[in-house]
């Protein structure tokens, strides 16, 4: 499953496992919750909910949606970070075990002694429901990535009621599978949805009443639940009330028995009403962290949600004028050496993003992370950057850094650097961001001190992915020589964070043309290793290799909250789980 996001991955591409925040409209919201019987939830600004399926699709791909429906339709799988650590939340699941076989060439799941809300047992059949509508059905689901589930699964063999075996078409690494593909999964109520068609007209059923929003409060389809909450209503105008499913025999037992969803239009109407205090949960921007105060003293506390991702410019390695240069990894070092990510991350983000060195998320501690990746390889020095370049050839003049002993020896510029080359690069940046001009402002002034002319340009995200595809030299589109689109984080992975999308050979969103066969190798091994060290020894590969310029992982938003709510983790995939929300005071 494609592991982007917009807006994270600079607002255009889409994770299924994680799926996006899409921007809607909305109104604001309603007075504060009178009781700890309720909680009003503000819904990011211009986020509605528009979809109440627990199969995603192009669409109506949106946090806010998979959120509401996982609390309706418990995942099979829940594996995510909503615990404080990546990993698999079974009291939030169906299923209470997965056994892989030795070969790790299958598995074979256990679901636990749970119910439909109508009384009825939940089974094997419910699974093999939601199986074969995907296998039919796939090239409309969200999750969807050729090779990827459901392909390589090759058959679905039920066991008893409640076992059944998947098969694969090879061995994969088990915590791949489970965070990666076996996560998708949603048991669904065969015997109340199942209409008696083929797997194609169930699919274009179910996908008909999911269109009528009016019809959610209504439709019998989404009566029958397996999740901690009902639906009580759903607005087109994205206003959601949840009510606790009383006969909800799973292990996150909802203490808030209404849940009030509220959308906002401005993130100014969200910080109003949050100063109003007529919402118990809201978010603010970096920006406003000046603000703190004013929120504090109205009994509210401060809390920053970070996200599962990495932020990054990508080179582009097939550029006329400087793709021989890029491709020299003593370049790159310099340029890394160059940016201090420390300083960043702690006066232009105001302390909420944290330095990255490497392809897995530091956010957040996992076991993916290498000691190389954590250790920084590259530490902020400008004069050590600069001796990088002086020893391979380059002469500073006129404050530029200039190829004055061009070739491919050791002490040499490289192979492809003409001899009178200048050392000068130009990024395309992301606009609309006072914290990103800032950044680029002062990695502009760091790169001046090592000797390298960097100039920037902006342009509305969309726009700079458009203008930054991957392209061949001979291409007019290939002019450019960096990106910028992270403003929010450039990529957000699944709970696996495998790199095949970005940095293998020939990736989907691997802009810049990376290419490294050893790392290709690492990131296929990464997917069907039996334990971690091979993800790790990619971490350390990439952080030492640096396919891009590595920047500091800023916070997904800024939380406020009413003191006394609590009891939850936020989740770093950017999902909300209603049922771990309690009032502790």
């Amino acid at each position: 499953m494609s592991p982007l996001r917009p807006g994270l991955l600079a607002g255009a591409l889409l994770s299924a496992s994680t799926l996006l925040l899409a921007g809607c409209s909305g109104s604001s919201g309603t007075s504060s919750s009178a009781s700890h019987d309720s909680i009003d939830y503000a819904l990011p600004a211009n986020f509605t909910p528009n979809w109440i399926l627990p199969i995603g699709t192009a669409a109506h791909l949106n946090t806010n949606n998979i959120s509401i429906a996982n609390s309706l339709w418990e995942p099979l799988i829940a594996y995510d970070g909503s615990t404080g650590s990546m990993g698999w939340n079974k009291k939030g699941s169906v299923a209470t075990a997965a056994t892989f076989a030795a070969d790790h060439k299958s598995v074979t799941i256990t679901l636990g002694d749970r119910h439909w809300s109508d009384g009825r047992p939940i089974t094997s059949a419910d699974v093999a429901f939601w199986y074969d509508l995907i296998k039919a059905n796939k090239a409309q689901w969200a999750g969807y990535n050729p090779g990827k589930a459901p392909d390589n699964w090759t058959s679905f063999k039920t066991v008893d009621s409640r076992r059944f075996t998947i098969t694969f078409d090879k061995a994969y690494n088990p915590q791949w599978m489970l965070a990666n593909e076996l996560s998708s999964i949603n048991p669904l109520p065969k015997h109340a949805w199942d209409k008696g068609g083929s797997a194609k007209e169930e699919w274009t059923y179910l996908n008909d009443a999911a269109k009528n929003i009016a019809g959610y409060q209504t439709n019998a389809l989404w009566k029958t639940i397996s999740g901690p909450y009902a639906v009580k209503s759903f607005s087109t105008a994205g206003k959601v009330v949840l009510t606790a499913n009383k006969k909800y025999d799973g292990g996150e037992k909802p203490a808030i028995t209404t849940v009030n969803l509220l959308p906002f239009t401005t993130t100014d109407a969200e910080k109003n009403a949050l100063r109003s205090g007529s919402v118990d949960y809201g978010y603010i921007e970096a920006t406003d962290l000046d603000q703190k105060d004013s929120f504090t003293a109205r009994g509210y506390s401060v809390k920053p949600w970070t996200g599962w991702a990495i932020t990054y410019m990508p080179y582009n390695f097939n550029n006329p004028a400087m793709g021989a240069v890029f491709r020299q990894l003593y370049a790159r070092q310099a340029i890394q050496r160059s940016i201090d990510q420390t300083t960043l991350a702690k006066v232009v983000f105001n302390g909420t993003a944290v330095p990255g060195y490497g392809p897995i998320p530091q956010a957040q501690s996992s076991d993916f992370v290498s000691a190389a990746q954590r250790a920084n390889p590259y530490p902020f020095s400008t004069a050590a950057a600069k001796s990088l370049l002086t020893a391979h050839g380059w002469t500073e003049q006129g404050g530029v850094m200039t190829c004055t002993g061009p070739g491919a020896g050791a002490d040499r510029c490289g192979a492809g650097v003409a001899k009178g080359t200048k050392f000068e690069m130009q990024v395309l940046s992301q606009s609309g961001s006072t914290v990103t001009d800032n950044m680029m402002s002062a990695i502009q002034s760091s790169l001046a001190d090592t000797g390298i002319k960097f100039s920037i340009k902006t342009a509305p995200v969309n726009s700079v992915l458009s203008q930054t595809p991957p392209c061949t030299a001979g291409q007019s589109i290939c002019a450019w020589q960096l990106s910028f689109f992270g403003t929010a984080g450039s990529w957000y992975f699944p709970a696996f964070p495998t790199g095949d999308s970005l940095f293998q050979s020939k990736g989907g969103s691997n802009f810049g043309n990376y290419s490294n066969t050893a790392v290709d190798k690492l990131i296929a091994a990464s997917t069907t290793a039996s334990s971690n060290a091979v993800i790790q020894e990619y971490s350390a590969s990439l952080a030492k290799d640096l396919p891009v310029i590595w920047l500091p992982e800023p916070d997904y938003q800024i939380s406020v909250m009413r003191n006394g709510l609590g009891g939850f983790s936020q989740d770093p995939l950017a999902n909300f789980h209603p049922a771990q929300w309690k009032w502790t005071s």
